[in-house]
């Protein structure tokens, strides 16, 4: 396995942080958390643009190719820059539509998918009784046991310790499938979306760190800057390995995706726990260096210290990710 990117996925990556450096992304984040979807949209139509969505898509229907290395790469950034909306959920939409195999189905849904049209999430209820901006999503996918339907309605958003989440309990709604098809197209969208956490808070952890290093660089005690103290520097350090631990793993785990490999799912499960436990680590190193002003929402970095613990919780805690390492 090769786990270095090559030049087309490295020059792909700069390309995303430019786009997405030049919105003005924390304000759509806000906005998005007020219930006002037009910033986040916005954004949404640039990433489509850029051939985000349709990395998910086959050719045949108006997309990329399913590529899950070049999905790594690209969830990477946007968790790096801590883009709102169903992102996950309307990728591992899209992996559930593909492998149901019902052409009709397909034809109707990923071309919109691919093209960003169609904004979408998707509920497993096995794992959550949740779906993420589902008052943002059209339509809602939702399956439940080897039931596949869109919900015709949704409840009231619940409260989420990112404001950008807004999680709310889809309901009835019109079946389009049934059977075994469903359940093991569930189990490879839900892998698709454990990948894409993964990735997602990889960048959500290196921008914690990347931000928190500037600030103690910057932030002095008595004469000196305080990344300037061993405990500081230690402290940053651990972070630092973790991060780096866990994203050859997030790409070893894409590469074995894509080649179709039979341990797939183990080697997400353990990538999904290494991401997320090292996005956390960063989240509690940052809140503690920054101090007291960590803990104020009108700093822009509690918006990815807010967003690291539900990444790490969402598609697969590290409890039944290290679970699935050890049986599958």
């Amino acid at each position: 396995m090769r786990f270095f990117l090559d030049t087309e996925q490295r020059d792909f990556a700069r390309s995303l942080d430019g786009l997405l450096t030049s919105c003005d992304v924390p304000a759509a984040v806000r906005a998005w958390a007020r219930g006002d979807h037009g910033p986040g949209q916005a954004v949404w139509k640039r990433l489509a643009g850029a051939g985000v969505f349709a990395l998910a898509v086959p050719q045949r229907h108006d997309g990329s190719g399913v590529l899950p290395v070049e999905l790594a790469v690209s969830f990477k950034e946007l968790g790096r820059h801590a883009v709102p909306g169903p992102l996950v959920e309307t990728v591992a939409a899209a992996a559930l539509v593909d492998r149901l195999g019902d052409d009709e189905v397909a034809a109707a849904r990923l071309p919109g998918i691919a093209s960003g049209t169609t904004v979408t999430t998707l509920c497993l209820t096995s794992l959550s009784p949740y779906a993420l901006d589902a008052d943002a999503a059209d339509p809602v996918f939702v399956v439940d046991g080897d039931t596949l339907s869109v919900a015709a309605a949704q409840g009231p958003v619940q409260p989420s310790a990112d404001p950008g989440r807004r999680l709310s309990r889809p309901s009835g709604g019109t079946v389009l499938a049934r059977g075994p098809a469903v359940t093991a197209a569930a189990a490879y969208a839900a892998d698709v979306a454990a990948l894409v956490t993964a990735a997602q808070a990889l960048g959500v952890g290196r921008a914690l760190l990347d931000r928190t290093v500037e600030y103690v660089t910057g932030r002095t005690q008595f004469g000196v800057p305080i990344g300037s103290f061993q405990a500081v520097k230690h402290r940053l350090a651990d972070t630092l390995v973790a991060l780096e631990f866990a994203e050859p793993l997030v790409r070893g785990a894409a590469l074995a995706l894509a080649v179709g490999d039979e341990g797939a799912g183990r080697d997400i499960a353990a990538a999904k726990v290494a991401a997320g436990e090292a996005a956390y680590g960063a989240a509690r190193t940052a809140l503690q260096l920054h101090g007291a002003v960590g803990y104020t929402d009108e700093l822009d970095l509690s918006l990815w210290i807010r967003k690291a613990r539900p990444l790490r919780e969402a598609w697969g805690t590290p409890a039944a990710c290290r679970a699935r390492v050890l049986t599958v």
